[in-house]
Order: structure tokens, then sequence, then C-alpha cells
């Protein structure tokens, strides 16, 4: 067995010292050996190297020994060699310079093949290691509000855990924000870093807004199918009812309320529609919905117990959203937790919590002991520890059903774990009684349940920092003691619409669908990755157009390549000599390779990387306008691949071994490659037909070929462009609904230019005929009223209505007024004149 570098230093030490002086006294040569105990300092340094030399610890101290040896004439002793077949790699001759010499004379010496005798004979020059320049992931991490290296606790392996929906009503763009964020974040990390991500995210489907928003629903569902049997006086005296305790609501608001808002703009629709004698119940009770709800579920809510009813209302949304998500192109999560399916977890995560001192029981409710975190760890917020303290903000998180300052808890920073159900509320059953969990409590017992208490990643939205996110490290570290549940939380950036806050008082609440009927989901990433992914994100009209603008600017230059690659010749011939035009276009495409790397690796930095995407096609259009005759196919194909790789990682483009966007339903042959040699022969004809009807100047078949080009193929999803006279036509295949879309689009344009022509018209005539109908008055009568009272034989006005003399300034006015008014009597004059001939 193969003695280890160690025990060789250990048993030959003495012995190598003795044979060193026996070979030295037979010979004059001199014999180098590594292990040669030149000085005891050197000899204890050397006895500490670890088995493997190749470590950093071994080559820094063998660098050092080897500095103060020459290996010129030098022969190899044992302990060299073997030291010399354990160095695995050859040492970098920048960090090691004097253990990289050494290696290279043994490689002479021992007659390595990478040594030749040609080598030998004249010197091999020194390899230098190339340099590490490569970016290291960086990610802005709200635990310290820096960007910070990215080091997974598992090697590639990564845990990552995303705070999903409260599924209670459709989801918003508010929800698109965070979603979108996160997808595109995953896809960088996994697709180009090559992290394999265990992606988790909860469905909370059990809260107090779910529990309300269920309760009413389906009480204001009943009252009005029950409705029709009742005495119409009687549902007409609650509906008043219920509107008078609603306006006793609206009185306890203030004025900066945005709820008062949405409340008096819904008391503006019903008062008129109350104030009639005859009013329609059913209209009635629609225009007072809201008012009706809270009404019902005051003297009814305690009665509803079936919990199918609290499930049917999160199951039809949590469909919508999977459904949602599917549109914006958002990948599946690897697993979902729902909270309804972990209750046992969580009562086993809370017990757990109260046995390690950090949480309490309360009149069947469990409550987190801020004061004895406080005293054992002496904080009670990571993220925003500015904010301890902010009651609103706990009781927004407290949930609708809670009381902040409650008499069960001991401080009014505590928060619930588990909550005492009551009447009208489902419930599990608990050590505690009958109850369920807190809001805060469901992410750390899921997660724990997942990923065993311990996060790579924890992402959510800017408005989960606190109390939401800060809560739940609170408990996830009371349960296992650690120090740090997660070591990277990242936040998407808040989402405004048009520069304002989103809120259905305003009435700028957006929903995800009704965005996906003005945008594509395509759109609306391109949007998204044009800002920064925490920084805040406006969705406004103007955003979306240049969203638009810049998906058109990829597509228009995918199939300029795809018109150009139809043309590509096969063998040796397809390759060209590299012009400096193209080796430009090349040197272009690395820098842009580089920049974006570098962008991604800077904390996914997606605006810079969309900037130099679309740089790079700039550079291409100036390399085809510079080479229009013969550009290098090769090349362009090489641009176009690697912006539709970037664009796959993103989530934006389909596949990467295709050029450009997938179309619905395209699978893995792309339809491009089997319809691009017909629709070119079609063009070439064409080409032909056009030509020889200019020579004949057979207008008819001019406008069959136009017709072609502009109906016919874009229902087949061919765009055909013409160029200049002589030169063949563009051809290109496309998404056929977004060239039906430009169609219509060209289509509203004439519309609209005809209309603007015709009320230009209009306008025109209408001028016209009030200057001939100001034309009647002949400027001799034109001053001839009441505002003066003496005027010359020109009937000029010299005196106004009280007898004093106009003023020599005003006089002046009113002769250019005559003066002009004199010509449009002229014309008027001739107009007349020209009708009675």
């Amino acid at each position: 067995m193969r003695c280890s570098v160690v025990q060789l230093i250990r048993s030959t030490t003495r012995l190598t010292f003795i044979q060193h002086q026996k070979k030295s006294l037979a010979n004059q040569t001199r014999t180098f050996s590594l292990f040669t105990p030149n000085t005891r300092t050197f000899q204890t340094k050397i006895m500490q190297i670890p088995e493997d030399p190749n470590t950093a610890e071994s080559l820094v101290v063998l660098n050092k020994h080897f500095g103060n040896f020459s290996y010129l004439g030098n022969t190899k002793s044992d302990e060299d060699r073997v030291l010399f077949s354990r160095l695995t790699t050859s040492p970098c001759s920048q960090a090691y310079p004097h253990l990289a010499r050494w290696f290279y004379h043994m490689t002479v010496q021992c007659g390595n093949s990478a040594a030749s005798s040609d080598a030998v004979s004249k010197g091999q020059p020194t390899w230098n290691c190339p340099e590490q320049k490569t970016a290291q992931l960086k990610i802005w991490n709200s635990l310290t509000r820096r960007k910070d290296d990215f080091i997974p606790s598992n090697g590639k392996n990564v845990t990552w855990y995303n705070c999903g929906p409260t599924v209670y009503d459709a989801s918003h763009m508010g929800h698109a924000r965070s979603y979108i964020t996160f997808d595109i974040l995953r896809r960088i990390m996994s697709d180009y870093f090559g992290f394999n991500i265990l992606y988790v995210m909860n469905i909370t489907d059990i809260d107090d807004k779910i529990i309300y928003r269920a309760r009413t629903k389906f009480l204001l569902d009943r009252y009005r199918s029950e409705m029709g049997a009742r005495d119409k006086n009687e549902v007409l005296s609650e509906i008043k009812e219920s509107v008078e305790d609603f306006k006793v609501k609206m009185s306890g608001l203030t004025p900066e309320d945005p709820k008062l808002k949405m409340m008096q703009k819904v008391m503006d629709k019903l008062s008129p529609v109350l104030a009639k004698p005859d009013a329609d119940v059913g209209e009635l009770l629609t225009l007072a919905s809201m008012a009706m709800e809270t009404w019902l579920d005051t003297r009814l809510g305690a009665d509803v117990t079936d919990h199918s009813i609290f499930a049917a209302l999160t199951q039809h949304w949590e469909t919508e959203f999977h459904k949602d998500l599917k549109e914006l192109n958002v990948l599946p999560t690897d697993v979902l937790t729902r909270v309804t399916d972990y209750v046992p977890e969580i009562v086993d995560y809370v017990q757990k919590i109260i046995d390690n001192g950090y949480a309490y029981a309360s009149n069947g409710s469990v409550y987190f002991d801020s004061a004895a975190w406080r005293r054992d760890r002496g904080y009670l917020a990571k993220l925003k520890p500015e904010s301890v303290g902010d009651l609103d903000a706990l009781a927004e998180g407290e949930g609708k059903f809670s009381d902040v300052n409650s008499k069960e808890k001991k401080n009014q920073v505590d928060f619930a774990l588990w909550k005492s159900s009551k009447p009208g509320e489902p419930f599990w059953e608990s050590p505690w009684g009958q109850g369920r969990p807190g809001w805060h409590i469901e992410c750390s017992a899921m997660a724990d349940s997942i990923c065993n208490n311990q996060l790579d990643i924890h992402s959510g939205g800017e408005d989960l920092l606190f109390p939401h996110h800060d809560n739940e490290i609170l408990q996830a570290e009371g349960y296992s003691n650690s120090k740090q549940w997660v070591n990277y939380f990242i936040h998407a950036g808040h989402l405004s619409i048009e520069g304002c806050k989103m809120s259905k008082s305003l009435k700028n609440f957006i929903t995800i669908k009704d965005a996906l009927k003005k945008n594509t989901g395509r759109q609306l990433r391109i949007h998204f990755l044009s800002h920064s992914w925490h920084g805040g994100l406006d969705y406004s009209e103007s955003a979306m157009s240049e969203a638009v603008t810049t998906e058109k600017y990829f597509n228009d230059f995918f199939l300029l390549v795809k018109y150009h690659k139809s043309s590509l010749g096969e063998g040796i011939s397809s390759f060209t000599k590299l012009t400096p035009l193209e080796l430009k276009l090349y040197q272009q495409l690395q820098e842009c390779q580089k920049v974006v790397h570098n962008a991604l690796a800077d904390s996914f930095d997606t605006p810079t990387a969309m900037r130099v995407l679309k740089s790079v096609v700039s550079d291409s259009y100036t390399y085809l306008s510079a080479q229009k005759d013969a550009p290098n196919v090769r090349l362009l194909i090489q641009v176009a691949v690697y912006i539709t790789k970037i664009l796959s990682v993103f989530g934006v483009a389909g596949s990467q071994d295709n050029i450009g966007f997938a179309s619905a339903g395209e699978g893995s042959v792309s339809t491009d490659e089997v319809a691009l040699p017909f629709v070119k022969a079609l063009s070439e004809f064409r080409d032909e037909v056009r030509g020889s009807a200019r020579e004949l100047k057979a207008f008819d078949i001019l406008k069959k070929c136009d017709n072609l080009r502009d109906n016919v193929l874009p229902e087949l999803g061919v765009r055909l462009e013409d160029r200049e006279l002589g030169d063949p036509a563009v051809f290109k295949i496309d998404d056929k609904e977004t060239l039906l879309r430009e169609k219509k689009q060209r289509q509203d344009e004439i519309v609209r230019k005809e209309k603007e022509k015709a009320e230009r018209a209009a306008a025109r005539d209408k001028a016209a005929k009030e200057k001939l109908e100001k034309g009647k008055v002949p400027p001799l009568e034109m001053f001839r009223t009441a505002q003066y009272s003496a005027w010359d034989d020109q009937g000029f006005p010299t005196h106004d209505a009280k007898g004093v003399e106009v003023p020599k300034s005003q006089q002046k006015k009113l002769k250019k007024l005559q003066a002009a008014q004199e010509k449009l009597h002229k014309t008027y004059l001739q107009h007349i004149s020209d009708l009675e001939i």
C-alpha cells in the first residue's frame, strides 16, 4: 500500500539526509532533495503539511521552500518523484512561482510526455495560469440591505420558499409583480447559473379575509334567493336599516381613509334609488350589497358552521390564480402547500415554541412572547427593526377579527400563533381548544416541514417585510433555537398604477385577467425585465407601449435573421472569411455576452441585460446596412441564437433551440423550418410576376400581388415586405395574431386619417362660410353701432357713445380692422358675382 506524503516525510527525513551525504562523497554531482532538512524551522513546517499536497496551505509552504534552491544541474531524489506524482496539476506560476519552476524542472527530468526532447534542449517557457475573472453571483439581501455573495448551504442545491396568495378574490397586478419577478429570478438561477432549486410556495386557504368573504357571500346569496317569497316592505326596511348602519360606519372614518371614498361612491349611487317611492328591491340590494353583507354577518354570521362554504371559495380562487400564472408563463412550483393540509404540523410547531419558552397559551389562543424573546436575543425584528411597535401594521397582520389591544396578550406587540375560533369560524382541535392557525405561523411551519427549518432564500412582496416576515423569523428561530433561519430574504418592489397606489376606491384596481386583455403575458414580462426587481414599478399605458415596442424590435430582428437563414448554403460554401465589419460585430457580441453575464451576476440586473441585448441588435442592423448584398448569415444566426437563449432564460422566448419567440402551440419541430421553403418559392414567383406586370403596366395584376401581401399571407402567418425596385421581397414567418392585429391597426389608421381629412375639409368649409358671412357687412357700415356716436364720411368712428373723441391709438387699431373687412367684403362680392354667372 502506498504511503502518504506525511508518512514518507516522517520515515525518510533522517535516511534522506544520510543518503545525500553518501552520494556527495561518491561523486561530485549535487543531488537535490525536497526533504533535505536544511534548517530545523523548515523541518518543523514540512512535518505539518497535510496528506494532500494540493491544498492551498501545502502549496504556500512548498513554494517558500523552493524559493531557496536552484534546480539547474540537480538530479531528482525519490522524495521529489513522490511529491511530483502527488501534485495533480501544474501549480499556477503567478501564485506559486518557485514551486512552478521546480515542477517544470521535474517534468523535464522525469521525461513527462508533455516535455519533448526539443523542449529539453531549448528550454520550454513557463506556462502562465489564466486569472479567474468570472463574476460571483450577488443578491440584494433584505436582511443586510446590501448585495451579498450568494452561497447556498448545500453546494448547488438551493431551498427557496415563496409566500403565496391568500385566495379569496381575483389575483391583481400586485400579485403579478411578485410572481413574475420571482419567476424571472428563479429561471436565471436555474437556467443560467445552474443551481438546483427546490421551489416551495404556499396557498393561504384559511384567514380572516377568507372567513369574512365566504360567510358574507353565502349569507347574501341566500338572502337574495329567499327575497322573492318575503314581503317587499319588510325587505325594503332591512335594506334601509343596513344603509343606516353603513352611514354610522362611514362617520367613524377619517377623510384620508381610502375606504371612506369607496363607501361614499356606493352611497352616491344608492341614495337616488333609495329615495324613489317605488324603488325596485332587487336593484337596491345590488347597490347596497356592501352594506347588507356587514348587516347580515353581524346578525347571522355565527350560525355559519359548514366548512365546505369556506373551502368552495378558496378552491375557486386558487384555480383562477393558477390559470393566471399559466397565462403569465410563470413556472409551476415544485411543492405547493395549503394551510388546511398542514394544521397538525402547525399545532406541533406551536407546541415546541411554547416548550422552548417563547410562547404562551391564553384563553384558547397562543401568542408569541416578545418579552421572553427580547430578553434572550435582544431584538424583535431583523428586516425592519424601525417598525417595531407599529400597532397599525401589527393589527393588519393579525387580521380583521383580531384585537391588537386584546387583554389576552401580555404585550401589545405579541402576535397570535394560534387563534381560538369564535362561532361562525372554521376550527380544528388542538391542546388549547378549538381554533385555527395564525397568519404568520403558516409559512414557518410549512417551510420547516419541507426544508427542515433551513432556507437559502425566502421571498415575497415588499409589503410583507413587517410584520409578516419579521414574525416568521421570530417563530422559526424560536422553534429551533437557531441563529439564522433564512440566509437571503428577497422582496419584490411595490407596483403602482399610473404613479398611484392601486386601490379599488381610486378605480385603478387592475386584475391580472383585465391586464391580459390589453397586453400579452410576454409584454408584461418585458416591462418587468426593464426595471429593477426590488425597486418600484409603475404599470401605465406609456410603460406598456414601450414594452410592446421592445417586443416588436426583437421580433423584427429574429424574422429578418430567419429570412437570411433561408438563403444559407450548405457545406464549405456557407463558411466565408470574416471581414473587418464582421469581426467588429463578433467583438460586439462578445462584449454583449460579457456585460449580460456581469449584469445577471450583479443581483439579477435585467434592465442592463435588456439594454445591451437591444444594443447588439442595433449593431447587427448597422452591419446589415453596410453589408446588405452578402451578409455573413452564420454570424447573424449566432447573434440571434444568443439573444434567444437569454430571453428564454428570462421566460420571454420559447425554446433555446430555435431563433425568436415561439408561436402558440409550437412543438419541438419549428413551423418555420417546414414552411420557409414554400414561402420562399411563393415570394420569388411573386417577384417575377410583379416585375413582368410593371413592364406591361398591368395594374390589375399588381393589385392582386398587393392583395396577396396585405390580406392573404397574413392570414397564413406570413409577413411579406417589398423593398426597392428590383430587390427581392423579404419574407418572414410571424405570429398570425400579431399580423392580423397589425393589419387591423393599419386599416384603423386609414379610417382615422380619412376621418381627420374629412374633419379638416369640413372645418375649412365652415371657416370659409363664416368668412363669407362676415364679409356681408360693408366696411362703411361695420362701425355704425351703439358703441359710437359720430362717424366720418368713410364710416370711420370719431367719437364714442358718450361723445368722447376716439383716441389716436385706438383709431390705428380700428383702421386695421376696417381694412381687413374691406378685403372680406370684396371676397364676398366676388363670390356673389360668381354664383350669378
